[in-house]
């Protein structure tokens, strides 16, 4: 991705973004608090994803609000979107209308249901390295990623990917490895729900994914919390655990 340099008198938040290296404890906590600032490049309000691709593991660990943490899971259980196309191809994707997009029509349909309107997806890349990809959705009209805003993007996402392999490395493995843990634990707890789903509705499981995002997204609640009521109050007992992770 070549990154064009800031427009005159056109200030980004890198300045912030390189203050987020000076306390970091919680690679989860840095990683959200990254996505709530690439909101701040653009005027218009967004919902940001951070995805990272882990041992050929794809994670969600950070995102602005549910909105974003809904979208991206969407595209991994639907097998492709945007964000997908940015990590695989190391490419920004934009996705100028959510409603007359064409391409990946099993995940189109989903988000436009959700009020998406455009989307820009940019790879995290270091050293020809795409190890994640930065997710712009904008809920409010579409075209929100103009030539303007795509250029502030890139060179945020530049800074950010230099930013995330450094706090990365100040975050102890043990500490990394636990959360990578519960990340997917929680893809687990939305598994299991899904289960019970299918058997109570008969469905497939794109429909019962369907009926649990809808039910996250009209309660305003993440995705993991409505799976767990879920499986608590079908079964009377918490979640299962899942697997460990495992990087080797």
């Amino acid at each position: 991705m070549t990154v064009p340099d800031p427009q005159p008198g056109h200030h980004l938040p890198i300045e912030r973004l390189q203050n987020l290296l000076l306390d970091v404890a919680d690679i989860k906590l840095f990683l959200k608090e990254l996505a709530e600032l690439s909101t701040t490049v653009l005027k218009a309000p967004v919902s940001s994803g951070i995805m990272l691709r882990y041992d050929d593991t794809l994670l969600t660990f950070g995102f602005s609000d549910a909105r974003a943490e809904t979208l991206d899971e969407t595209q991994y259980r639907v097998g492709s979107g945007p964000c997908l196309e940015s990590l695989s191809r190391g490419q920004v994707v934009s996705v100028v209308d959510a409603r007359t997009e064409q391409r990946w029509p099993d995940y189109v349909g989903l988000a436009a249901e959700t009020g998406l309107r455009c989307s820009l997806s940019l790879p995290l890349t270091i050293r020809s390295d795409t190890f994640g990809a930065l997710n712009l959705y904008g809920f409010s009209e579409p075209g929100l990623f103009g030539p303007t805003e795509q250029r502030d993007l890139e060179l945020f996402a530049t800074q950010a990917a230099g930013t995330l392999r450094v706090a990365t490395r100040q975050v102890k493995d043990a500490n990394l490895l636990a959360q990578m843990e519960e990340s997917l634990r929680s893809r687990t707890v939305i598994d299991q729900a899904l289960g019970i789903i299918m058997g109570q509705q008969r469905c497939t499981a794109t429909v019962a994914f369907e009926l649990l995002r809808r039910e996250s997204q009209n309660g305003h609640r993440r995705l993991r919390d409505v799976a767990a009521d879920l499986v608590q109050r079908t079964s009377g007992q918490s979640p299962e655990e899942g697997r460990p992770f495992d990087p080797s």
